[in-house]
């Protein structure tokens, strides 16, 4: 009753101290509390101090098993509580750690749009562990009492509360009022975090996902907050001297500029990464608001990852230092959390900072649950992650610069080349053998070209590469072709930052091939959002948007010859 008021009035959380959820014990037929069934098809998070010895605690797990109801302990331990003593015996079926934990749980399964709700089950305070072996015994001799009586169905409860606040001269009182503040305390702030939450991802009473009207994409990779110093002058002073300058901040990470751009294009996708819980992640939160966040850890006692670089006055990077330790957090275990999110989505995004067991992990999924995988490779040096087991046989697109595709290649035995050309025909000849042997298992190798815009390979259809990872399975005897994009002109004097530019491009791409639109639409899409992104002091200019970047948009802008040719 208490959940069903919470959802009419439009909360999605109810603390209670008694468990609401109850079978009873000495029946052989179910004798089972409407409140359970009610949890089972009310979209609403309960927090109780779990159920009552004097009930059927195991059957009572497994009937909330089949209305639905996803069951979690809160704190240290799976171990489910009962009322009065911190172990049941029996294990919940999930665990969360701590508000922040719940809070991210139940805006994920109120966002999938289920009916059933969420039980957090907590367990008593430790310095009432001593009286709750008290209050067991009192239980266990009430029930005997019980049963010699044969008090059994609806007169059971109210006989053994009865006799349990009489054998222990009324404490039991006063251990429900400490369990009751107890809840009070542990929801209060699990609604709090939620909260928190939901203002993160925008204004409304769900999260985004929630409102979503289609399954999301999802992005899973790096935030980082950048600090970029431009000393004044072309050489730099050296031997602890100050340079004088001026020093800017800005939010990045390849996997959050991915999620940021298609955001700002209408798509909503599931963010998925790990940051600190301190400064930085606060102001990320609130720069971010307009995305969906819900899938992003926050941590105690780890930095969010920082990036400083040191330019000098003519452009050129003195040094470069990284805090990126906080990536190695977005584990396998973690992002098993949001299963149901991969499994739906049209497309899954990930990018080269997390570990190799996570993108090994998505790569299975997908492969399981045919969903297409897009590959930012980050760096050089992280390129090659996928490409170090069969994980990467699951790819459908990977969008590397040419150092990185001949890095991939490497790892993969194929001979490449020592130096890379700088005239434009020589760098496509070679972008194009670097990408062919990877064409044998993926849909389209998007082949980054800086100031010469980019490079499509992949097979042949209609006179153009195929982007659409369906045809292309139709389509695997089809010959491969290659087709060069000029980049949209911008004039040195413009550029102001090009650290998201290939995140924009791949952005306005996958965006394209979500909205259904042809392969020379989509590209351009991207070539678009990139070059607003150049002219932009953020990674992702803010001037991306539905309107900015629209098919009437690229059908108004006036664009160089793509030229296509055979990858013989």
């Amino acid at each position: 009753m208490i959940g069903k008021l919470a959802c009419k009035l439009g909360s999605r959380m109810a603390a209670v101290t008694y468990s609401i959820i109850q079978v009873r014990r000495f029946l052989h037929a179910m004798d089972v509390s409407t409140d359970l069934t009610e949890l089972g098809r009310t979209p609403v998070a309960v927090v109780s101090a779990g159920v009552k010895s004097i009930l059927d605690i195991g059957r009572t797990l497994e009937f909330l098993e089949t209305q639905g109801v996803c069951v979690a302990a809160f704190g240290e331990s799976r171990e489910f509580p009962a009322f009065f003593c911190r172990q049941s015996g029996f294990q919940a079926p999930y665990q969360v750690q701590n508000e922040e934990e719940a809070a991210k749980l139940i805006a994920s399964i109120l966002a999938l749009g289920l009916s059933s709700g969420v039980l957090i089950a907590v367990p008593c305070p430790k310095e009432q562990t001593a009286s709750g072996q008290i209050f067991e015994d009192a239980i266990q001799q009430a029930l005997k009492e019980a049963r010699s009586k044969g008090i059994i169905g609806k007169e059971l409860t109210p006989f053994v509360l009865q006799r349990v606040n009489e054998l222990t001269s009324g404490k039991s009182l006063d251990s429900n009022i400490a369990l009751v503040q107890n809840n009070a305390r542990v929801g209060s702030r699990i609604a709090v975090a939620l909260g928190k939450l939901k203002k993160a991802q925008g204004k409304g009473n769900l999260p985004q996902s929630g409102r979503a009207t289609a399954p999301q994409p999802v992005v899973i990779g790096g935030t980082n907050v950048d600090f970029i110093a431009k000393a004044r002058n072309a050489t730099m002073l050296v031997g602890g001297q100050t340079n004088t300058g001026k020093v800017s901040r800005t939010f990045g990470g390849v996997g959050r500029n991915l999620a940021d751009c298609l955001s700002r294009l209408g798509r909503t996708p599931f963010f998925i990464s790990a940051m600190g819980k301190d400064e930085h992640s606060e102001s990320i939160l609130r720069y971010c608001s307009h995305m969906d966040m819900g899938g992003v850890l926050q941590l105690e006692g780890h930095n969010t990852a920082t990036y400083c670089a040191v330019i000098t006055g003519s452009g050129e990077l003195s040094l470069g230092l990284g805090d990126m330790d906080i990536h190695q957090q977005i584990t396998e275990h973690y992002v098993s959390r949001y299963k149901q999110h991969l499994c739906m989505a049209p497309v899954v995004c990930i990018d080269g900072n997390m570990p190799i067991a996570t993108i090994q992990y998505v790569c299975q999924i997908a492969r399981e649950h045919q969903v297409p995988v897009c590959y930012e490779p980050t760096d050089e040096n992280k390129a090659s992650k996928p490409f170090l087991s069969d994980s990467w046989r699951a790819l459908t697109y990977i969008s590397p610069n040419l150092r990185e595709l001949r890095a991939i290649n490497r790892t993969l035995g194929h001979p490449v080349p020592t130096d890379l050309p700088s005239r434009l025909e020589d760098v496509v000849r070679t972008a194009m053998t670097l990408a062919c042997p990877l064409l044998t298992h993926l849909c389209c190798v998007v082949v980054t070209l800086g100031s010469h815009g980019v490079l499509l390979c992949g097979r042949s259809m209609g006179g153009s590469v195929c982007l659409h990872p369906g045809t292309h399975t139709q389509n695997a005897a089809g010959e491969l072709c290659a087709t060069h994009y000029p980049a949209v002109p911008v004039s040195r004097e413009e550029i102001v930052n090009v650290s998201g530019a290939g995140d924009s491009l791949m952005g306005g791409i996958i965006s394209g091939l979500l909205a259904g639109y042809d392969t020379d639409t989509c590209v351009r899409m991207g070539l678009l959002s990139a070059s607003f992104s150049l002219r932009s002091r953020e990674p992702i200019s803010q001037k991306i948007s539905t309107f900015s970047v629209s098919l009437e948009q690229v059908k108004a802008q006036s664009w160089p010859e793509a030229k296509t040719c055979r990858m013989d």
